[in-house]
């Protein structure tokens, strides 16, 4: 398998479209995906300092079925309405909307969604949906693309930009606290989740035929 080779993702084979229709239907996708992301952020086991969510699930899928680039577009649409102040995030409104969030202890994550969707798209378009091996491979890279800037950013906060956020700018929890805070309560649930879009890709391409397109 030539990790070169572009190959179709799920929405190329279940949507064909050309001309104008292509633009209807990244539109129709995005919006989809937005929603998507809207909803599972609301689906959540409350937990300190950063809640449990479906997210990480929906972010591999838009990215594994949209591509990298219209599955990154989502989710840089979908970060971009946060910031604007729509309460789409977990926790909002309750917990601040807008930059004042974003800026808090799950800025990393954010931004680690953003990258993931790009990177699971890539590895898809590269063939790493086709078998349950590869695409495990392909969920562990979009796992740490999550966990990366997610377990900086939570030890760190904006000491990493020499306090720009202000007197009550997030100031994070300490490299002592990366696993405690930052991974233990996420990682085995995440990996769960996960499972789903590792067995489904496969058995999805063989139903339609393309397993080894």
């Amino acid at each position: 398998m030539s990790t070169l080779t572009a190959r179709p993702v799920l929405t190329d084979v279940f949507w064909n479209a050309s001309g104008s229709q292509v633009w209807l239907k990244r539109l129709v996708l995005l919006v989809a995906g937005v929603a998507a992301l809207w909803i599972s952020a609301k689906v959540q086991i409350a937990s300190v300092p950063v809640p449990v969510t479906l997210q990480m699930l929906v972010v591999m899928v838009i990215g594994a079925s949209y591509g990298p680039r219209l599955g990154a577009t989502t989710v840089a649409a979908y970060l971009m309405l946060g910031i604007q102040g729509l309460p789409v995030f977990a926790g909002t409104p309750e917990k601040g909307i807008g930059l004042a969030y974003v800026f808090g202890p799950t800025g990393g994550y954010l931004l680690g969604f953003l990258i993931a969707a790009y990177v699971v798209g890539a590895l898809a378009r590269a063939g790493w949906d086709r078998s349950p091996v590869s695409m495990a491979g392909a969920m562990a890279i979009g796992i740490l693309a999550v966990y990366i800037p997610g377990v900086v950013w939570l030890s760190s906060g904006f000491g990493l930009l020499a306090g720009l956020g202000g007197e009550n700018a997030f100031m994070g929890y300490g490299w002592e606290n990366w696993y405690a805070y930052g991974v233990k309560t996420f990682i085995w649930v995440d990996a769960l989740k996960l499972v789903v879009a590792v067995i489904a890709f496969p058995v999805i391409w063989r139903l339609v035929g393309n397993a080894r397109a």
